[in-house]
């Protein structure tokens, strides 16, 4: 173990990409895995709640797998928005968000793997976007067919809003914090609720890794550039999007919550102690633990 330990890097920039790399792929594992069973079975094994739930797994996976590393972000906007509050550093932005992305595509290339044989029995061998074989959607996310651009943008705007404004509060000591082991399944059920309420439309990707990641997948598999193309380049949005509604979710946390929380009590000093010979003035002692610095936030 001792010699095993060496391997340790010792650049802790590499080390929380290599976090987000893996807490994305489990991520991703889980929830595409989920949805080509529910595709290629036609329903008989597992329904729209099963993909829901199994996303919602791997975000519970991915942050225990990862929060100690690289605080569990999995996803650019998240990373973004934790920027824009000062809570993790611009120069991790870029870095984190590649390695999101990247964890994203091997994903997919391992449930393409798995599913082949089901994917290319359901679709007759024919990979693509439209008609009732298209096996597209196992992958990245695309708007229903009732659905308008404006509409679509507001959808994941919303969504990804509403999953920073409910996160943003979990650690907060001055408000009612969640205890620290118990973050992930709160926040896997967060997930759980805007995808079980807010994936009609198009999807609820909230996550620009989560779409890119198995979009570019598809595209350099087989199904073509269809996948960029398609509902009049509809592609940008989950890329777009959610990268306003999070920081905007976050200013909405900070000016209508954190903002309007009491002020922290200020540490209680020790008391003076004297003795016989002269009064001596004992400096004064906080005690507790220092705060953590780094997110756990999904």
């Amino acid at each position: 173990m001792l010699k095993l330990r060496t391997l340790r890097l010792r650049a802790a920039l590499v080390r929380e990409c290599m976090a987000e790399f893996l807490g994305t792929f489990v991520l991703m594992l889980f929830g595409c895995s989920a949805a080509a069973q529910v595709k290629t079975s036609q329903d008989t094994k597992g329904q729209y709640l099963s993909v829901n739930m199994s996303f919602s797994v791997g975000v519970m996976s991915a942050m225990y797998l990862t929060k100690g590393i690289s605080g569990a972000h999995l996803n650019p906007a998240v990373t973004l928005s934790l920027c824009v509050l000062r809570k993790v550093r611009w120069r991790s932005l870029l870095p984190f968000c590649l390695s999101q992305v990247l964890g994203a595509y091997v994903a997919s290339a391992v449930v393409y793997m798995v599913y082949y044989d089901a994917i290319m029995d359901f679709s007759g061998g024919v990979l693509t976007v439209y008609g009732p074989n298209e096996t597209a959607s196992i992958f990245a996310t695309y708007p229903s067919e009732y659905l308008t651009l404006g509409r679509s943008f507001l959808d994941q705007v919303v969504g990804t809003g509403t999953l920073m404004l409910c996160i943003l509060s979990l650690d907060e000591k001055r408000n009612t914090p969640a205890p620290s082991g118990l973050i992930p399944p709160i926040v896997a059920t967060i997930v759980l609720g805007i995808s079980m309420s807010m994936s009609a439309n198009c999807g609820a990707a909230i996550n620009p890794a989560r779409d890119l990641g198995p979009r570019l997948f598809t595209l350099t598999a087989g199904w073509g550039t269809e996948v960029f193309t398609c509902k009049n380049y509809w592609f940008w949005v989950p890329l777009v999007a959610p990268l306003i509604g999070g920081p905007l979710g976050s200013f909405l946390y900070v000016v209508f919550i954190e903002w309007q929380l009491p002020d922290p009590e200020p540490p209680q000093n020790l008391s003076t102690v004297s003795t016989n010979s002269d009064s001596i003035k004992k400096p004064a002692t906080m005690w507790g633990t220092g705060g953590d610095l780094k997110s756990t936030y999904f």
